[in-house]
């Protein structure tokens, strides 16, 4: 492959992992946020989500295709055997890249020559594969919106808000690998005109943090926030 075509894969996004993270994905990337300490992770075509954290005494890592690399990508054929570093420098992470790598590494998009600083939620690419980088804040030294305490607000939920997160988490209860219902499918279950429950939904997007995301990652990530929260207990399935 040339590097144009690599440079406009990582431009246009495209990748081996799947759009997006599993519910159980999401629950795993909750955790480790709450730890407060930096983390990467990625999707492997055989094995699904992998997640690995930069605590203390993990301040140069590799990146490759090699299976004894730190960040190891050997299921992509386009990550090269030694493809780059994720170092620590001055107290902040980086991405090194000295032109080891043939295809190149890219940081959301643009291509990396040397060192670049990376920031929480930059998504790096190595070959075909999207890394995401996670820099969360120290629970010590305040909470992100996306950590608000979710049980504070659980107790002021109104009884069809509280409804409508039993119909949406209910097939991830019932099964990690399933997708949160859709807005016919609450509906259905709750009694409520799918406008209603768009409403509704809007409203506990925001309440639990997860407004600013896309808008086909919200509803994944408040079933996820749930469930790991314990808002919903079995007995409401």
């Amino acid at each position: 492959m040339s590097k144009s075509d690599a440079s406009n894969r990582a431009v246009e996004g495209g990748t081996t992992e799947s759009p997006l993270p599993t519910p159980s994905d999401l629950k795993a990337i909750i955790e480790a946020e709450r730890s407060g300490l930096a983390f990467v992770h990625w999707r492997n075509r055989d094995t699904g989500q992998r997640l690995l954290m930069l605590g203390s005494g993990r301040e140069r890592l590799t990146v490759g295709r090699r299976p004894d690399s730190d960040v190891a990508l050997e299921n992509d054929p386009e990550v090269s055997r030694s493809h780059a570093l994720l170092e620590v420098v001055g107290g902040q992470w980086t991405v090194v890249d000295d032109g080891l790598s043939r295809n190149g590494t890219f940081v959301n998009g643009s291509r990396v020559f040397g060192r670049h600083i990376l920031h929480d939620r930059d998504r790096l690419c190595f070959g075909q594969t999207n890394v995401i980088f996670r820099e969360p804040p120290d629970p010590e030294h305040g909470v992100s919106t996306a950590q608000a305490p979710a049980n504070a607000v659980a107790a002021t939920l109104s009884e069809a808000q509280r409804k409508i997160l039993v119909a949406l988490c209910r097939p991830v209860n019932d099964s990690t690998a399933a997708t949160p219902a859709t807005n016919r499918q609450i509906a259905d279950e709750v009694f409520l005109s799918v406008d209603a429950v768009k409403a509704h939904l809007r409203v506990l997007f925001d309440r639990f943090g997860v407004g600013d995301l896309p808008q086909n990652e919200k509803r994944a990530r408040l079933a996820a926030a749930v469930l790991l929260d314990g808002v919903l207990k079995p007995h409401d399935f």
